[in-house]
């Protein structure tokens, strides 16, 4: 049988071995006239592809061939940064050390430009190719070639995706290698990611990166505030890397890290005495932990030492910051209170940035000390604020009457204290304000007597940072 011939757009159909599957050839549903091809008389090479000589005669043909033919190679070996020009080749000579070549501006669709490893040396002194606005690869981010001898051309094909390799010969990774992670919420800051974690969960590295683009992570990792009796109650420990280049943060390897958000100090009840509020709880991402804030105290008692240590309430000390101590602190002391008598007061809770302020006689709660501002996060934020310290006044008929003054929240989400007089007007007790979630802030301080219920502690917050393109 000379001619097979099958009608009406039929296929060739090859089956596989079991007949589950196939391989059909058709040809399409309507051509502008006969054509017949050829097929080769013999196997190619690996990643050679399928040619025509526009006659139907089929072969196989090296890629690099068709491309190689049409360079106009400059036999001038480039030291320094020089914009490449389309249809150029370039032989690149990286001896004294890494450098940079920079493609066309604005360049037109099949433009290109080739470059080769002149001396070797790309795995030691790498060649950075500068994208100069346009994409490559589809990605706004320049490339790397760090393998000797390596060879590539690179054609301009669209805005979308820019320059594309064509040929690749010897070549690694053709982009800087970076951490790329998930889990928390992610946003971006130029060319850094940020994992916000309001609540625990699991950061999840699946590309460590390496040193040519970046193989490290900040963080910012803060702790529950304290919870309030008349004492402000401690801010959470803050703990922070950033800022730091993209290789000299916190390693990461390509591993799930849970994140562990602590939650702000319970309330001190009423008619309860020192240990009614609770200390805030810690913050943990890899081998970074914050400590809890460090409740304030109530009826006559010390603040607990935390992160930052709670406000002590009547005459009582304040409690311990940066307990357990690290390097650098994560946090500060509380502020005494004043006392015992009518007009007692409570110092406030410490603060990242700031002591938790005394209490000043007669009826001035302790201000919560202050917190600190990061960028971290891409714009300035302030954390880990403690809480204010409460004030009574028990005036009597004859005496002169005078206002308690709250002490103020830290800056950083401390909440504010409360107060309570009893003469001319009675107008307590009144309670502290909670510290506000997310922030690590301390509670404020109650009014002091047994019945005033103390504040919550605001939960903390972990966040993590690193560059994930150039």
């Amino acid at each position: 049988m000379a001619n097979v011939r099958i009608r009406d757009q039929g296929k060739i159909t090859l089956k596989d071995s079991d007949n589950s599957n196939e391989v059909s050839l058709q040809s399409p549903s309507t051509v502008s006239d006969n054509q017949d091809f050829i097929v080769p008389n013999a196997d190619g090479s690996a990643n050679n592809i399928i040619t025509t000589n526009a006659s139907g005669t089929l072969s196989f043909t090296d890629i690099n061939t068709l491309v190689a033919s049409d360079i106009n190679w400059n036999t001038t070996p480039q030291y320094a940064n020089i914009t490449l020009v389309s249809g150029t080749g370039y032989f690149i000579n990286t001896t004294l050390g890494p450098t940079t070549m920079t493609l066309p501006a604005s360049p037109s669709v099949g433009d290109f430009v080739a470059l080769k490893d002149y001396a070797g040396t790309f795995g030691t002194n790498n060649l950075t190719i500068d994208r100069n606005g346009s994409n490559i690869q589809g990605s706004a981010i320049n490339s790397d070639l760090t393998t000797n001898r390596a060879s590539v051309v690179l054609q301009y094909i669209d805005a979308t995706k820019g320059w594309l390799y064509v040929v690749e010969n010897n070549v690694d990774d053709l982009r800087p290698p970076y951490v790329s992670a998930t889990g928390g919420t992610i946003t971006t800051s130029g060319d850094y990611k940020i994992h916000t974690f309001t609540s625990s969960g699991t950061f999840t590295v699946d590309n460590a990166g390496g040193a040519a683009g970046s193989n490290t992570v900040d963080y910012l990792v803060i702790a529950g505030g304290a919870g309030s009796g008349g004492g402000g109650g401690g801010a959470g420990g803050f703990r922070q890397s950033y800022p730091n280049p993209s290789t000299a943060g916190l390693p990461v390897s390509a591993q799930g890290y849970p994140i562990t958000v602590g939650a702000g100090g319970s309330s001190g009840s009423p008619n309860a005495g020192a240990n009614a509020a609770g200390d805030g709880s810690n913050s943990i991402f890899s081998t970074i932990t914050s400590a809890g804030g460090g409740k304030g105290g109530k009826e006559v008692t010390a603040g607990t030492a935390g992160g930052s240590g709670g406000g002590g309430n009547n005459c009582g000390s304040g409690g311990a910051g940066n307990t357990p101590p690290v390097s650098p602190s994560q946090g500060n002391s509380g502020g005494t209170g004043t006392g015992p008598g009518p007009a007692s007061t409570s110092g406030g809770g410490g603060g990242h940035n700031a002591s938790g302020g005394n209490g000043s006689s007669p009826g001035g709660g302790g201000a919560g000390g202050n917190g600190t501002a990061t960028t971290i996060n891409g714009s300035p934020t302030t954390f880990a604020g403690g809480g204010g310290g409460g004030a009574r006044a028990t005036n009597q008929p004859g005496d002169s009457p005078f206002q308690p003054v709250q002490g103020a929240g830290g800056s950083g989400g401390g909440g504010a204290g409360g107060y309570g007089t009893t003469y001319p007007s009675p107008s307590g007790p009144q309670i502290g304000s909670n510290g506000t979630a997310n922030t690590g802030g301390g509670a404020g301080g109650s009014s002091l007597g047994f019945s005033a219920p103390g504040a919550s502690g605001g939960s903390g917050l972990v966040i993590i940072r690193y560059k994930y393109q150039n």
